[in-house]
């Protein structure tokens, strides 16, 4: 074969390789471009979460997990932070990571922080009515079941 005739052959496999390169370098830019959008959406649900929280409604803890939920997918950084706050706080960060399984279990955490602030602003065991509340409506309900 002469040297124009090897380079006609070479030629389809030099554009193949080029295409599929461009092809690689513009899926990889297009994932990072999402990455970053999911993280500045994340954000955004964050402090849009931070601020309805203590206003009244029910809006603002619901919007601070999914906000998490959706940085920590989408930055390594982030989550190398949560997991040193998890092991430096577990009672405070226990109740989000319950809340950000596949299935949380909602009314268990928001009972166990119900109890938790009541313990805290109520020292005395005797002022405390939600435990022993509970209790209470247990043994009663059991009463009436039959054995």
């Amino acid at each position: 074969m002469s040297g124009a005739a090897e380079t006609l052959a070479r030629l389809p496999s030099r554009l193949y390789r080029r295409r599929r390169r461009l092809a690689l370098v513009l899926r990889e830019t297009a994932g990072r471009v999402a990455r970053w959008a999911a993280l500045a959406f994340g954000v955004l649900v964050l402090l849009a979460g931070v601020i309805l929280t203590p206003l009244p409604g029910h809006l603002g803890l619901p919007l601070l997990v999914v906000g998490l939920m959706i940085v920590l997918r989408n930055s390594f950084q982030a989550k190398r932070r949560f997991l040193r706050w998890q092991r430096r706080h577990p009672k405070l960060i226990f109740p989000i990571r319950r809340l950000m399984r596949r299935e949380p279990e909602i009314m268990l955490v928001a009972w166990q922080q119900l109890l938790r602030s009541e313990k805290l602003f109520l020292r005395k065991a005797s002022w405390r009515v939600l435990k022993r509340g509970r209790k209470y409506l247990r043994r009663r309900w059991l009463k009436k079941q039959p054995a």
